[in-house]
């Protein structure tokens, strides 16, 4: 691990992050994934699949305190939601594919994407389920991604966005670590922004699967990034 060479850089796992020491409000986005009543309340999309979502629930007062000294540092903010076949499936569900339709319901309650739940029908449009939750709603000017799939960047204008800016940087934070936050990772890097996971403001279904999809990111000298714990982050946030 290398550490920090300046005031701009961040000590993080395999190296010193941004690589270039070039962190600054103007080039670097907090990016927060999925943090929607269907994958974070009860009563949604995951709960309803019999998973244990307390650990999702567990980032929510830390991913409010990122998000208000984000907000505070002057920081773009984005958020992003999984909502299949753009803002979520169709009511009738032509949208659903009927390997996917298979997939969502291979569980041991049966539930799957349409069915009737407590927040509405699961990962439809329209529904209170979808949507993000409460403590970390967008404010005014913080674009809300509507993703298609699982990473952030396919079939939607997400890298636009951020190339109109100038965003070089980006903070990845949210559900799940092992698929949506590191898809997103995976394709910003092959983008060439420099990203870092904090591993403390991620979660999956499965910590296991956490600590497999952080262990990744470190792997070959930071092969998708870097990842931090949010303590870290904080400190240098506040040098802005």
């Amino acid at each position: 691990m290398i550490g920090p060479q300046s005031d701009t850089q961040l000590l993080a796992t395999p190296y010193a992050w941004p690589h270039d020491a070039s962190f600054s409000r103007s080039n670097t986005a907090l990016v927060i994934i999925d943090m929607q009543n269907d994958f974070c309340a009860e009563g949604g999309y995951m709960a309803q699949q019999g998973y244990d979502i307390s650990q999702a629930r567990e980032l929510i007062p830390k991913l409010r305190l990122l998000l208000h000294t984000s907000r505070e540092a002057g920081l773009t903010v984005y958020h992003t939601r999984e909502e299949p076949r753009w803002a979520g499936h169709r009511p009738d569900l032509s949208t659903l594919s009927g390997r996917e339709r298979f997939r969502s319901s291979n569980n041991e309650l049966h539930m799957g994407i349409g069915d009737q739940g407590p927040l509405g029908r699961l990962l439809i449009r329209g529904e209170k389920g979808h949507d993000t939750v409460r403590e970390l709603y967008p404010i005014e000017g913080e674009p809300v991604i509507d993703k298609p799939g699982k990473g952030a960047f396919a079939n939607t204008d997400f890298e636009l966005l951020l190339r109109v800016r100038g965003i070089k940087n980006l903070i990845l934070v949210g559900v799940t670590t092992d698929v949506c936050v590191t898809t997103t990772m995976r394709e910003a890097n092959d983008r060439g922004f420099d990203c870092l996971l904090v591993e403390d403001c991620c979660a999956a279904a499965e910590p296991p699967l956490h600590d497999a999809a952080c262990a990744m990111v470190k792997c070959e000298g930071g092969i998708f990034g870097a990842v931090a714990k949010l303590e870290d982050l904080l400190k240098l946030m506040k040098k802005l």
